[in-house]
């Protein structure tokens, strides 16, 4: 993990910690770069239970999803994140942010993104997100794209995010990441956000869940959490 550089792009405010705490911050403490593109706060979809308080607004919506996901990331350990402000529900899917993301991989130029999968049957916003980002990628790594003092990338791995619904979304498992070490600053991490506390619980479960997955497929007795991605592409090795 030492010197891997890792881009993460989110769709709303919490959900890179949702789906992706654990091994965010593993890869931190093991060295790793880590960025995290927060690309809306979430104000229209992800944030019920804020408008409940009396005289609520959208600026602060935004501003209490600000600090619960900068709060959140500096559990993970993570330094750099960005705030993009764009839209939700619907999530907007022009040429511009489509631009957007493919300068920000030119200049990270990451081993590895992870990014929402395809099919989520109850948040449309992440498979539009998904969309973008993995165009967003072949973008970056064709040469006949060009964008002055940004050269052309190389192929990067790509790791989809598992969906809430899952059984329902048709999501396919393609890797287990241990996250047993890292699982404490994951649940740190989840209690920051009091716009969606009812999901704690959940990816608490889910967590347990798929670390029992983990060490059924891999016979280590040792993991005991952790968080599941689909992969975009086959995995290329020079042995099994």
């Amino acid at each position: 993990m030492e010197g891997k550089k890792v881009l993460v792009f989110s769709a709303h405010a919490a959900d890179y910690v949702w789906r992706a705490g654990g091994t965010i911050a593993k890869y931190i403490k093991h060295g790793a770069d880590v960025t995290v593109i927060v690309m809306s706060y979430g104000v229209r979809g992800e944030s019920n239970d804020l408008w409940k308080m009396p005289d609520q607004t959208v600026e602060r919506v935004k501003a209490i999803r600000h600090e619960e996901s900068s709060k959140a990331a500096e559990k993970l350990g993570v330094k750099n994140i960005e705030f993009w402000d764009l839209e939700d529900y619907p999530f907007p899917t022009d040429r511009e942010v489509l631009d957007r993301i493919t300068r920000t991989i030119r200049e990270k130029r990451p081993d590895i993104i992870l990014t929402h999968d395809k099919k989520d049957v109850i948040n449309p916003d992440h498979d539009a997100v998904r969309q973008l980002v993995f165009q967003g990628s072949i973008m970056s790594n064709s040469a006949g794209v060009v964008i002055p003092g940004l050269p052309v990338t190389k192929q990067m791995m790509i790791f989809g995010f598992e969906p809430h619904q899952t059984e329902i979304s048709d999501f396919k498992p393609g890797t287990f990441i241990d996250i047993t070490e890292s699982y404490e600053a994951k649940l740190e991490a989840m209690r920051c956000f009091k716009a969606q506390n009812h999901l704690i619980e959940y990816y608490t479960q889910r967590a347990f869940l798929r670390g029992n997955h983990a060490r059924r497929l891999s016979g280590v007795k040792e993991y005991k959490y952790a968080e599941c991605f689909a992969n975009f592409f086959p995995r290329v090795a020079e042995e099994f």
